[in-house]
């Protein structure tokens, strides 16, 4: 099956089982069948071995799977052996915590560069990388020519911005504002994050395990 034809809901699932895999591997653990690990992570054994069907067979009937060759293959998968050259603007509170809490390069991406439009934060070190003025984007992004932009910006500041990176070469966004870059940019990936709509989720969940309990 090829690429294009995979489902999105099996894509947002790799992560998950590379991240599994790794824990496994770290305790130890050599071989696990398919089974087995549908019980680790809450689904079914039908449904991993078909999310793995999808990439080829990787496991043997009767072994199950090799769990460090299979996490190598999930990785090669998602891209992770190429480290795609990554900036990050939006200095502020959510940007430096991303930065410092989120081991890129163990997901495939090498951050070059900071921007903020705040004057004062110019020259600040964060994570070893100097913050940049946004004024700096164009001269910066000819001469280093990354791909992923990571926005920690509000969506009024968003819609220019990315209008500048894409005719700088970025194809890739992971995208903390509310601008739906995607509706206008159909041709970079775009990965939207909203907080809001997960504490939301979760509030919706709440009120459905209240109402479960009344009954």
């Amino acid at each position: 099956m090829s690429e294009k034809q995979v489902s999105a809901s099996v894509i947002r699932r790799l992560p998950r089982y590379y991240r599994f895999l790794g824990m496994l591997a770290e305790n130890g653990v050599q071989r696990i069948s398919s089974g087995e690990l549908s019980s680790k992570m809450g689904l079914t054994a039908s449904q991993i071995r078909q999310d793995l069907n999808c990439f080829g067979g990787f496991g043997q009937q009767g072994y199950g799977y090799n769990v460090s060759a299979l996490r190598e293959e999930i990785g090669k998968i998602l891209g992770l052996s190429l480290p795609k050259k990554t900036i990050l603007i939006g200095a502020g509170n959510l940007g430096r915590a991303i930065l410092a809490h989120m081991a890129f390069a163990e997901k495939g991406f090498s951050i070059v560069g900071v921007f903020d439009r705040d004057e004062d934060f110019s020259g600040e070190v964060l994570e070893g990388i100097p913050i940049r003025h946004t004024d700096e984007l164009e001269q910066f992004c000819q001469k280093e020519k990354p791909t992923v932009a990571i926005l920690c910006v509000p969506k009024m500041a968003s819609q220019d911005l990315v209008r500048r990176l894409g005719e700088l070469g970025i194809k890739g966004f992971w995208n903390f504002s509310h601008y739906d870059i995607g509706v206008y940019y159909p041709d970079v990936a775009v990965e939207n994050v909203h907080l809001g709509d997960s504490l939301m989720t979760l509030c919706y969940e709440m009120q459905a395990l209240e109402n479960r309990n009344e009954k």
